[in-house]
């Protein structure tokens, strides 16, 4: 009662707040973590991890994929990953993908991929610990945490359970950009989560004759929307429709990637020192 939470001024050596971090599997070896992040639905973050695992995977590092978004799961499609999760005597182990990609979503523990997950947030916030502390994640380098948008129970479950390096938000160029960045930016300093920066999906179209850039969704403000909360533009990634072909055939791994993920890539390899 009474508590300032400033624990610096505080003689009553409480130790300060108790850490909520679930401790992961004792055989697991996971290094850099890094959540995907939005303010909100249909901007193309799951694919924006789908790529970075991939691309992260080319250059010689061990990538995963903790698909947190429990009740919209969209990795396996992603990546043509099915079946089920199968378990040994030290835990569950993620399923692969053809290039060595690990990765756990509940999709893998469904009898059909289209069924429905109709969790309430508390049973939702378990799964994605227990998608941390029961699976065996073997010399992880990266790990992306894919989760769902807003700043519900599974943002906060992760922020608050997982011990993570730093989060990228992707948005897209649209009139709401400013408030949606915003929300999720704010969360990510209340939960003392470092910001990696931002990632405008759909930015523009690029014309397969000419080559001119096309803004289909309006011209970006990302540059001033990302200025006034301090964080850099990692990438302005384009609409490609041959990714989305990808996704549907589930052939992630075979595409060649839009160029300017490669300055993401590069932030994400300054975390290693």
């Amino acid at each position: 009662m009474g508590c300032s939470h400033n624990c610096d001024s505080c003689s009553a050596g409480c130790g300060g707040p108790e850490s909520l971090q679930v401790a992961a599997n004792q055989y697991s070896t996971i290094g850099k973590v890094i959540g995907i992040v939005s303010g909100k639905g249909g901007v193309g973050k799951s694919l924006v991890t789908s790529m970075l695992a991939v691309g992260m995977t080319r250059k010689g590092y061990h990538s995963a994929i903790l698909d947190a978004d429990i009740t919209g799961p969209s990795i396996p499609k992603a990546f043509g990953v099915t079946g089920k999760l199968e378990a040994c005597e030290e835990g569950i182990l993620p399923k692969t993908s053809e290039t060595g990609v690990d990765m756990v979503s509940i999709n893998f523990l469904l009898d059909h991929p289209d069924d429905p997950v109709i969790y309430r947030g508390p049973i939702i916030a378990e799964t994605v610990k227990q998608f941390w502390s029961d699976v065996v994640w073997q010399d992880v380098d990266y790990m992306f945490v894919d989760m769902p948008p807003g700043t519900g129970d599974v943002p906060l479950t992760v922020f608050q359970s997982l011990p993570v390096d730093g989060i990228l938000v992707v948005t897209s160029p649209q009139d709401l950009v400013s408030m949606i960045v915003g929300k999720a930016v704010k969360m990510a300093k209340m939960m003392d989560v470092p910001l990696l920066g931002v990632i405008e999906n759909y930015s523009y179209l690029e014309c397969p004759d000419c080559g001119k850039k096309i803004a289909v969704f309006g011209e970006s403000k990302i540059e001033a929307v990302a200025a006034e909360y301090g964080l850099p533009v990692l990438a302005k990634l384009p609409v490609d429709p041959r990714l989305a072909q990808a996704v549907d055939a589930g052939d992630i791994e075979s595409v060649k990637l839009p160029d300017p993920l490669g300055g993401v890539m590069e932030c994400l390899e300054k975390l290693r020192g």
